[in-house]
């Protein structure tokens, strides 16, 4: 399986989930490399902004900023070697996150399937975009979804960041949470359009503050929080940026 690489090893690392319902909760991340969009926002660039790519991103602008060498940034690692990297820390919660993890699903039910041998209540969450359906038996395994549906504001036609069929079969999954990054105001319309048309359940919608530091979550959180009081929606702030910042494998 590909994962993203963080210092010599794969970026599996012991922190606190920073997002969405399960927010607070210590949690093993491991991320997969590789995604199939390229939002300009994204801020785990280095699993698909590779040399080659045609893709622009908004931290283009900053001196220094390239894209990354393929090989610099992927580690190539066994399922069951992964498996016993999760494992170690002792921690009961996975996050299965990218990149987008259901490019590699066959692999990572393969390290689920060992999780599970091991820690048969151990709770396994994916972070996936909603572009592709993942199998029954991976369905099956997953205890949540953490679904991020992608807006106008990550620079991609809709056509390549939305799947009517994928949005539908995860509207009637009781595993499945959505979470919307909400750049403006301007994305509302677009949240309330997606919501109505493919039966998204309010009660399981989050809307985030795009940003990577404090001051922008800041400057759209207020506003943004009493948007999601009187529509019914769920606010989801980003606490790992809160506490961390702009840092990886932590």
């Amino acid at each position: 399986m590909k994962l993203a690489k963080l210092g010599d090893g794969p970026e599996i690392f012991h922190t606190i989930q920073g997002e969405g319902v399960s927010v607070g909760a210590p949690a093993v991340f491991i991320r997969a490399s590789r995604c199939n969009l390229h939002c300009v926002w994204c801020d785990t660039d280095h699993t698909w902004n590779f040399e080659g790519t045609p893709w622009p991103h908004e931290k283009d602008a900053l001196p220094g900023y390239a894209k990354f060498r393929k090989a610099d940034v992927t580690c190539e690692i066994d399922p069951a070697d992964a498996a016993e990297r999760v494992l170690a820390f002792g921690c009961p919660r996975t996050v299965i996150t990218g990149g987008e993890p259901l490019l590699q699903e066959t692999a990572f039910l393969e390290m689920i399937g060992h999780i599970r041998e091991r820690q048969p209540e151990h709770q396994l969450e994916v972070e996936t975009n909603a572009t592709r359906i993942p199998s029954a038996a991976f369905h099956e395994a997953v205890s949540q979804f953490n679904v991020s549906p992608k807006l106008s504001n990550a620079g991609m036609p809709e056509s390549l960041r939305l799947n009517p069929e994928a949005l539908a079969f995860f509207a009637k999954s009781a595993k499945a949470w959505f979470k919307f990054v909400v750049a403006g105001p301007g994305d509302l319309e677009e949240i309330e359009g997606l919501c109505l048309a493919h039966a998204l359940p309010r009660q399981r919608v989050l809307l985030m503050p795009e940003g990577r530091t404090c001051e922008e979550i800041d400057r759209d959180g207020a506003w943004l929080a009493g948007v999601c009081r009187d529509r019914g929606f769920r606010y989801c702030d980003r606490l790992h940026i809160r506490l961390w910042g702009d840092k990886r494998g932590v």
